[in-house]
């Protein structure tokens, strides 16, 4: 388990506009930004879930003339750590344990297999954050 108190040792955020083509554009950005730290964990998984988190912001927290915002930390032990927040402040609901049907549904199942730690939180004044945790490699 990841340390509660270590502090970000690297920080980095950027914001994208809410449509489908942001995942691709974090994608990107993502695997730049953790080639450059030479982050030591798992960095195809890390992009998985940043697009997974974005593409779901972008799909379901779209609010006219508003942004998703995109953060990558390190903590001191150099665990990953992914914030997505969007406009809205409701979280989708997974029925039956987070079984999803058709062909959409199943990000956040492979996030939740990915990360360390998955959690959300609504921020002050608007919107919310989904954080997922990603453990460097061992």
């Amino acid at each position: 388990m990841t340390n509660p108190t270590a502090l970000p040792t690297r920080n980095w955020f950027a914001s994208y506009p809410l449509t489908p083509a942001s995942a691709r554009l974090a994608r990107q950005h993502a695997r730049c930004r953790l080639d450059a730290w030479r982050w030591q964990g798992d960095l195809d998984d890390a992009v998985l879930v940043v697009s997974e988190l974005v593409a779901n912001a972008a799909r379901h927290g779209r609010v006219v003339g508003h942004h998703l915002w995109l953060r990558l930390a390190l903590a001191e032990d150099d665990a990953l750590i992914v914030d997505v927040s969007d406009p809205r402040r409701e979280f989708p609901r997974f029925e039956g344990g987070g079984v999803a049907s058709g062909e959409g549904g199943r990000g956040l199942l492979v996030v939740r297999q990915l990360a360390h730690e998955l959690e959300w939180f609504l921020r002050d004044g608007q919107g919310k954050t989904v954080r997922a945790k990603l453990p460097p490699s061992t």
